[in-house]
């Protein structure tokens, strides 16, 4: 695939490139990851995407009650969790980097910490990085500590983006509980009322292609990342 375009006075110039590395527990993360890169395509930016992949594949749900609680437990001191190992496309040239994950119990999740251990310096330093938070609702100690961990690896974080359930409390506690849990609250009588979906809804998909052709204009326009709005109602609740 041609990576370059030509230009009326004969030199060529290369097509903005994105590297995207993720994790997606839930598949939400997965969902707005791939509206986001819809959304840089659609201006004409290229992008890899990078999965990462725990040595030991991790359940979804976690399907009990006392399992569940043990791992909101243990998520809280940050453990990592081995992923396997990255391809050779993140050794390539990129613009920007869009480092995304779900939040674990207000933390950065276990094959995100990994990867940074591992990888990040080799990876990220010197790079321009877009942080990209999935959670349920409170995600500020997950950006904080995502940004000194980005940070420490040599990253430039000009922006990042966050995208909660957009449901009220205490609904989206208990629903995301059970949901781990392996139950259906969104078929209870009772529950279901109050919480009709797990995870991300249609409009906050739509919000994603959005800022990715935000981004990617960006891009190609070269207007600093720093400029631009990448949170909104939707996104934040």
């Amino acid at each position: 695939m041609k990576t370059d375009k030509q230009m009326g006075n004969g030199l060529t110039t290369r097509k903005p490139r994105v590297l995207i590395v993720f994790y997606s527990f839930s598949g939400q993360t997965l969902s707005l990851i791939s509206r986001l890169a819809l959304g840089l395509r659609d201006q004409g930016v290229e992008v890899v995407m990078e999965k990462l992949r725990p040595v030991t594949p991790l359940r979804f749900p976690i399907g009990t009650v006392g399992a569940t609680i043990k791992k909101m437990i243990v998520t809280l001191f940050r453990p990592r969790v081995e992923i396997q190992p990255l391809s050779p496309a993140v050794e390539d040239d990129y613009d920007l980097v869009i480092v995304g994950g779900p939040t674990w119990s207000y933390n950065p999740s276990g094959p995100i910490l990994a990867m940074l251990d591992r990888d990040g310096r080799r990876i990220l330093s010197g790079k321009t990085v877009l942080p990209l938070i999935s959670c349920r609702g409170y995600w500020r100690m997950h950006w904080y500590g995502l940004r000194a961990k980005l940070v420490k690896c040599g990253a430039r974080i000009p922006n990042f983006l966050v995208f909660s359930h957009p449901l009220a409390e205490p609904w989206r506690t208990v629903g995301v509980f059970l949901k781990l849990a392996g139950k259906r609250p969104e078929r209870s009588r009772f529950i279901g009322r109050y919480y009709k979906k797990f995870g991300h809804s249609k409009p906050q998909m739509g919000e994603a292609l959005r800022l990715g052709r935000e981004i990617g204009t960006a891009l190609q326009q070269r207007t600093p990342l720093a400029s631009l709005t990448l949170r909104t109602d939707l996104s934040t609740p």
